[in-house]
């Protein structure tokens, strides 16, 4: 078991997978800033950073696999990749469920959504042993990600889900916990890694 494990990290952090991964994330933000495109034009320039979630986290991993590839390791990146990716990939999937329940059909679009959005957690779980961010990467990576909730659910950017707009108020609880969740994994990871160096 240990050596399946072991081949298939070899696998995921070779230079072609993440060749391959930064490529597929790449076009996966692209079409992320252009799906938001519509909520966009009627955003208010200081909002506009805050509103399109999930292409900005997938932005951030893609910015943290050019680190590794080159070497480097651009901790903040990570820690906003990590916290980002989660959150808005298991976001993105219960919204679209909800959008199931409420609605009874959420088409090919939807199911899409569900899919790449819940990869995006996957990706941002999976390469948790290659983030090398401390405390204070987190510290900044928590403020940007709580300030985001408050812009989306006091200031009303969060991104438009027609009909679950009268469930605004407990998607925001919803979210803001989520966050806090997000947050104490990115701990957690710092933490064990920590604890692994002090056993070497």
């Amino acid at each position: 078991m240990r050596i399946l494990f072991t081949q298939a990290w070899y696998i995921l952090t070779s230079r072609l997978f993440l060749t391959l991964l930064l490529i597929i994330n790449f076009f996966g933000t692209i079409f992320g800033y252009y799906w938001y495109s519509s909520q966009l034009s009627i955003t208010e320039p200081q909002f506009l950073i805050f509103v399109p979630d999930s292409p900005t986290a997938s932005l951030f991993f893609c910015l943290a696999i050019v680190g590794w590839l080159l070497g480097k390791h651009f901790k903040l990146i990570e820690a906003l990749a990590l916290i980002t990716l989660v959150k808005y990939g298991l976001w993105a999937v219960v919204m679209n469920l909800l959008t199931l329940v409420e609605n009874g059909s959420i088409g090919p679009d939807g199911w899409m959504l569900v899919c790449s959005h819940f990869l995006m957690a996957v990706e941002g779980i999976l390469y948790m042993s290659k983030y090398r961010f401390k405390p204070i990467h987190i510290a900044i990576a928590a403020i940007w990600t709580l300030h985001n909730d408050i812009i989306d659910y006091v200031y009303g950017q969060m991104p438009i889900y027609r009909s679950l707009q009268q469930y605004a108020d407990h998607i925001g609880y919803f979210t803001f916990w989520l966050s806090i969740v997000c947050i104490f994994i990115a701990f957690l990871v710092y933490n064990k890694r920590e604890y692994l160096q002090k056993l070497q």
